[in-house]
């Protein structure tokens, strides 16, 4: 028997309304930061902005479970391709991915990138991500893991590169790809970053 405190799972059409202010505050947050008000992102899911306070009652609420929704999503790719029947074109078609939504999905970046120390099992409170982050971060890092290692496997990418090397090259592509020029600029800095890890 479920206990008092248990959650009652959502109605169908609270799940879709909940997933409509999911998918606009996604949007939202990566084209404007958290300065959106909550009230326009209710308009721009459709609905009233009431049903936003009644699944996140605060825009913290709100920012923090689109940044796990988009580190869900993310970890359903890397879950994907880590099955792919060529690891290298996995590899590198996930990373491609990621660097390429790095640059509209800033707190993408961040908890992909941004707490190295969390990954080795370090306090949370001494690194950059909330604790809700830690756990997906892991998981995460250790896909990435998993993928750099088929790739290697099968001499698609550089022997001598780690894991921590990698987080440490994606941390550093972050930052210098989100002031590139434009998109043109952007490509030319991922295709040199992608092509640094290629097996020679």
């Amino acid at each position: 028997m479920d206990s008092p405190n248990t959650p009652r799972p959502l109605r169908a059409d609270a799940r879709r309304n909940r997933e409509r202010v999911l998918a606009a505050a996604r949007e939202a947050f990566a084209a404007e930061g958290i300065s959106v008000p909550l009230d326009e992102i209710a308009r721009r899911a459709g609905v009233g902005p009431g049903t936003v306070y009644r699944h996140f009652p605060t825009k913290e609420a709100l920012f923090h479970a689109a940044i796990l929704d988009n580190m869900e999503r993310t970890i359903a790719r890397a879950r994907e391709l880590s099955a792919a029947a060529d690891p290298g074109s996995a590899f590198f078609e996930f990373l491609g991915g990621l660097l390429a939504e790095s640059t509209v999905k800033r707190d993408l970046a961040d908890a992909v990138g941004g707490n190295l120390s969390a990954q080795s099992g370090a306090d949370a409170a001494h690194g950059q991500l909330s604790p809700e982050f830690v756990a997906p971060q892991k998981t995460l890092v250790a896909l990435i893991g998993s993928l750099l290692h088929r790739a290697q496997d099968c001499g698609a990418v550089r022997p001598d590169l780690a894991v921590d090397d990698l987080m440490l090259v994606l941390k550093g592509a972050f930052m210098a790809t989100a002031q590139a020029a434009g998109d043109e600029q952007r490509r030319r800095a991922f295709a040199v970053i992608l092509d640094g890890l290629r097996a020679r």
